[in-house]
């Protein structure tokens, strides 16, 4: 029988989850693999420091999303897990090289790359990033790499940096609906710029597939989720993917419905009616859960 394990943390309030947020503790050969490895080299991974709930499945896949610029971030957002910082700009410059062997030695074909923001640098972490998938191609020829990043404050010169070094996927995730928002995501972060960060992606790289992500369960309606799809459409996103928002402790953002499996099936058919080349919609979603599938489904 498998073992469960809850979705949400033992620090947050109880709630009564239905069974499809359920999911297999980790385990397994290739999990540890995988575990050993990334410790090994001294890297992270958003899979552990936000809490996904897709852990399991990833890393004993042989999968994973690293995340490089340490584990502190500049900013606070109500729904985050990863903790909140003044890394002091502290920049270790040997991670390229390092995130660059991991994917080498465990055999990754499409690696999802994402940072903390580092509002700290001038920058916010735009050369290390865009060095660390340099580092990538050159190490592993013929891999993919997907960049999850922030915004960079609205600075289009620092996502240039980023966008040079050619990634094959450039995702920002606007996360939320335009009215949430304010409420959501830290107060640097903000919508419209998200679609510009977005739109300038997509424009200035129109040969590479752009992507971005929103959570639901957070108070939004149906016709407000209808909006984001029209705005990232409209921006030029290529992938969108939809998820159950799921509070990490109780110091976050409650979570306000558990959508149903059925409500985001037919999301999915809406979106992909609206003209996305491809889309990830359940409850178990994430910005970069099966990344690589849809990759080569956009494809």
């Amino acid at each position: 029988m498998a073992v469960e394990i809850s979705l949400l943390d033992s620090r947050a309030p109880t709630v009564r989850k239905p069974d499809w947020l359920r999911v297999a503790l980790p385990r397994g050969e290739e999990y540890e693999r995988v575990k050993d490895r990334v410790n090994a080299l001294a890297l992270n991974t958003v899979c552990k420091e936000a809490m996904c709930p897709n852990i399991a499945e990833c890393w004993g896949a042989g999968t994973a999303t690293i995340m490089i610029l340490g584990d502190t971030c500049t900013r606070g957002c109500r729904f985050c897990a990863v903790k909140t910082g003044n890394p002091k700009g502290i920049v270790d410059w040997m991670e390229p090289a390092r995130v660059a062997d991991a994917v080498r030695e465990l055999g990754w074909q499409y690696l999802v790359l994402t940072c903390v923001d580092r509002d700290d640098l001038a920058d916010g972490g735009a050369l290390i990033i865009a060095n660390t998938v340099r580092a990538i191609h050159e190490c592993v020829p013929g891999s993919k790499v997907e960049t999850l990043i922030g915004d960079f404050r609205g600075d289009l010169l620092a996502l240039d940096i980023v966008l040079d070094a050619v990634p094959d996927v450039f995702a920002h995730n606007l996360e939320t609906v335009r009215r949430l928002t304010p409420t959501v995501r830290d107060k640097r972060a903000k919508y419209d710029q998200s679609l510009k960060i977005l739109r300038h992606a997509k424009e200035r790289t129109p040969q590479h597939y752009t992507k971005t992500s929103v959570m639901l369960g957070l108070g939004e309606s149906e016709t407000e989720v209808e909006q984001v799809m029209d705005d990232a459409r409209a921006a030029g996103v290529d992938i969108f993917t939809m998820g159950q928002y799921l509070q990490p402790s109780k110091k976050h953002l409650p979570v306000a419905e558990f959508v149903t499996p059925e409500k985001f099936s037919a999301l999915r058919d809406l979106a992909l009616i609206k003209g996305f080349h491809q889309v990830v919609s359940s409850p178990l979603s994430r910005s970069s859960y099966h990344a690589e599938q849809a990759f080569e489904t956009a494809s």
